[in-house]
């Protein structure tokens, strides 16, 4: 096996596999990248049995073939190397000799008849979506997904296309966020998945802000297709809870507020909180919020917010950190907050079809 490559081609297929690779693999083949080439091409895939990812780079292949090299390090070693051409020669013991310019290594690599096969999948429909739209998606609801492993089944994403739509949801059982995209697929292509946090966060590392998305999916397994990658990923087994059961049908006022002002004024109160005292209070009076907290032997902060307002005062406490997310991952200037009283969840809105969530907390 023997083949060029530039510096900027080598390091940026290196990058897009090498984020799943943890760094204590109990098996030593997990820690590799398979290395595949042929055809002008060279391909990249790695795992760690749960989320397998390959990408595609350009390369002057002389010699064909495959094997595997650990990928951490052949990342190091590249990222070290002028920026110029690398030449690879790999022997029939996997030992892999590199040359650029000055610089000589030798890699030890392993068989890549070891290394675990990539999925594959039996159906025969499709979803197809803008790349910086699901990304999107991605970033306005997986904040919100539980870490709770006792929980298991919340420790991802929703992805429930229905009726021409795709409905994405996360919870951990004190907020949702949901947000919905039209989508066209024929209704026995109907089906709900969720998708596990690591692959979620995979997507985010690696989707782009345009070109086609193509996601297929069984009951068992999705994969997502753009560009020159591939990701797979083994789906959470269960139910997932009726988010829709969750979501108050009416709330009694609607308030509308400029979404940087109150993620400023949450960020600066919320520096008086602490991991035993994290309630703060927001009180919606008569054209105005006052968002305030006392933390026992911290001390107190309180902002004051104009709005246009002259509903019935309600005073409510939300972590703020849970509050703080949306208005992050949003870029409306302004939101709506929906409130009944300070025992209801709270729901914020924007002019885009995401909603999020809140229970209120008690305190004394």
């Amino acid at each position: 096996m023997k083949f060029k490559i530039t510096k900027a081609s080598l390091l940026e297929g290196l990058q897009r596999v090498q984020n799943i690779v943890g760094t204590r693999s109990t098996l030593p083949i997990l820690a590799n990248t398979l290395v595949v080439a042929e055809d002008k091409k060279l391909k990249f895939t790695t795992t760690d049995m749960d989320v397998t990812i390959s990408c595609v780079v350009e390369a002057e292949v002389q010699k064909g073939g495959s094997t595997t090299l650990p990928v951490k390090r052949l990342s190091g070693i590249v990222r070290e190397l002028p920026d110029k051409n690398i030449e690879f020669e790999i022997d029939d013991k996997d030992v892999a000799t590199l040359k650029c310019e000055s610089s000589f290594f030798k890699i030890i690599g392993l068989k890549t008849d070891e290394f675990p096969p990539m999925p594959k999948i039996e159906t025969k429909y499709s979803y197809h979506l803008d790349q910086g739209v699901f990304k999107e998606m991605l970033r306005k609801t997986s904040y919100a997904a539980s870490t709770d492993e006792t929980r298991y089944v919340l420790n991802g994403i929703l992805l429930n296309f229905k009726g021409n739509k795709l409905a994405m949801v996360a919870t951990d059982g004190r907020r949702l966020a949901l947000v919905e995209q039209e989508v066209e697929f024929p209704k026995e292509a109907e089906i709900s998945v969720i998708v596990p946090t690591k692959a979620v966060n995979e997507l985010l590392h690696t989707l782009g802000d345009e070109g086609e998305l193509k996601i297929r999916a069984t009951a068992m397994q999705i994969i997502f297709e753009f560009g020159t990658v591939v990701i797979s990923s083994k789906l959470i087994e269960g139910t997932y809870p009726n988010f829709r059961q969750v979501i108050p049908v009416k709330c009694e006022e609607r308030i509308t507020v400029e979404r940087e002002s109150l993620l400023t004024s949450l960020r600066r109160v919320a520096l008086l909180t602490n991991d035993k005292s994290n309630a703060t209070k927001l009180t919606f009076g008569k054209n105005k919020i006052v968002i305030s907290t006392i933390t026992p032997d911290v001390g107190e902060a309180r902002e004051t917010i104009p709005i246009k307002y002259t509903g019935k005062e309600i005073t409510v406490a939300f972590n703020p950190e849970f509050m703080m997310d949306p208005l992050r991952n949003l870029s409306n200037d302004e939101i709506f907050v929906e409130l009944t009283d300070d025992l209801s969840p709270g729901v914020i809105k924007c002019d885009i079809p995401f909603l999020y969530v809140l229970m209120p907390m008690r305190i004394n």
